[in-house]
């Protein structure tokens, strides 16, 4: 029988944030696959680590997919990390991959799970906590009521068109065009939090635009209500 290939959401940063099932996983589980060249190295690794110490135990597989925006290339890294995976699958033996957030919003392991799912072998998605979930929970307010629209916006956004949408918009991973986003914020009558590495000991939080810093770190949500 070949194995399974298991993708699992580590949540936004804070160790605690991490499912049972999440842990149950990694622990019941020799080979654990991370995206980067050096796997203790990785947020995904340390959150997870923290949360299962003999994490450290156990065979780390890295899987280099650098965040490059030629499509061509970035697909023969996936196909790459698929190849890797696929040799451990077909010696019967189950692969965690473990991922930021949750595995279905903007993660890199879609694109791995896609390749082996089309393989033919088994897979199967643990679900974790999306980071604009995180964030509103920390910031201690709704992201959505009654029949508002919530819009989840990636980071290559459009500030000028993105803001017309109705209800609540969550920017995500904003850090490289902070300067032009806070601009455009700054100019509409609407509040605004950005929360910076959520979960994590570098955690900051901003309810104020004009304290939103120009340089933030990678891991920064803006929400816009």
């Amino acid at each position: 029988m070949s194995g399974i290939l298991f993708g699992v959401g580590v949540g936004p940063g804070d160790p605690e944030e991490m499912t049972l099932k999440a842990v149950r996983t990694i622990r019941e589980n020799q080979y654990i696959a991370v995206p980067g060249k050096e796997v203790r190295e990785t947020v995904a690794y340390k959150i997870a680590v923290g949360a299962v110490p003999e994490l450290d135990e156990k065979e780390l597989i890295p899987l280099y997919m650098p965040m490059i925006k030629d499509k061509e290339e970035i697909e023969k890294y996936h196909d790459r990390a698929a190849d890797v995976v696929e040799g451990y699958l077909k010696e019967g033996k189950n692969v965690v991959f473990l991922t930021l957030g949750d595995p279905t919003i903007y993660s890199t392991y879609m694109y791995v799970h896609k390749r082996i799912k089309e393989r033919g072998y088994p897979t199967k998605v643990i679900s974790g906590i999306p980071s604009f979930c995180a964030a509103a929970a920390r910031m201690d307010i709704s992201l959505t009521e009654w029949n508002e629209e919530l819009h989840v916006i990636p980071a290559v956004h459009n500030i000028e068109s993105d803001l017309n949408y109705t209800g609540t918009r969550v920017l995500m991973k904003s850090a490289r065009k902070m300067a032009q986003v806070k601009e455009k914020l700054a100019a509409c009558a609407e509040k605004v939090y950005m929360v910076e590495d959520c979960g994590m000991k570098t955690e900051r939080i901003y309810t104020d635009v004009k304290d939103i810093p120009d340089e933030a770190s990678y891991y920064s949500l803006i929400i816009v209500k």
